[in-house]
């Protein structure tokens, strides 16, 4: 428990400056960023697929049988996810219809929404250092693919909604921060049981499927381009097998 703590303090740690990224838009012209980010949104969702269906699926399989209690932390998951986007989504307005108001009201929602989307990072984070440090690693790996894109999207809708750069950095960081209240939650909860973990790890596949599959994978075949969508799908390939390597330190 020590060991799995403290690794999960460093990753969650970690995954948090991410949300510093943001300043990088500072240096790149949008177009080269957007066709950079695409692929990072491509090996993205490899990754998170890899981590579920190589790691976080089989050690579920392996501590529990899949009964009705685990499938329903899956749809617990999924149920959470939806409704953390529908909350950010019914704040959207498009541009012509949004007063300065608006904006602001949306870019404080937005911070909203990724405060419970990191603070779920950590429990995603923590639940699986608790199965291994080479799940964790996987599941650190694949947040942190997801998150890079994230974040620098986030930061400019923050800039777009009114706030200083300097303000955006440190509000994006701030709910960054909640990844570390979920991490400790988690370890809360799997104090009292060892079938939490298993719950956990089911709350974090479901996570990950949900993101992989509703807002990567839609983004991923806005590309028309046959060349670039062909290397969307290598970088897609890359993704899930980064996770291979990984199967190496769980024996």
């Amino acid at each position: 428990m020590n060991n799995a703590f403290l690794l999960t303090f460093l990753s969650v740690s970690g995954v948090s400056l991410l949300s510093l990224l943001g300043a990088v838009t500072l240096f790149f012209n949008k177009p080269f960023l957007k066709k950079v980010l695409i692929f990072m949104v491509s090996i993205s969702a490899g990754a998170m697929f890899g981590d579920v269906f190589i790691h976080l699926l089989p050690e579920i399989s392996k501590k529990s049988e899949f009964n009705l209690s685990v499938s329903s932390a899956f749809i617990f998951g999924i149920l959470i996810s939806f409704i953390i986007e529908r909350l950010v989504l019914w704040n959207n307005c498009h541009d012509h219809e949004c007063t300065e108001k608006d904006k602001r009201a949306f870019t404080y929602m937005i911070l909203y929404g990724d405060s419970v989307h990191n603070f779920i990072d950590g429990i995603v984070i923590a639940s699986s250092y608790l199965i291994s440090p080479a799940v964790g690693l996987a599941s650190t790996l694949a947040v942190i693919l997801h998150e890079i894109p994230h974040e620098i999207g986030d930061f400019a809708v923050l800039i777009h909604g009114g706030f200083t750069h300097r303000k955006a950095l440190i509000a994006n960081f701030i709910s960054a921060l909640t990844a570390l209240l979920g991490a400790l939650f988690a370890f809360f909860l799997a104090q009292y049981t060892r079938q939490f973990e298993v719950y956990l790890l089911a709350f974090a596949a479901a996570n990950f499927i949900y993101i992989a599959g509703t807002d990567l994978i839609p983004e991923l075949h806005k590309e028309l381009d046959r060349k670039r969508a062909v290397i969307q799908i290598i970088f897609f390939i890359l993704g899930v097998l980064l996770m291979l390597p990984l199967l190496l330190l769980e024996k």
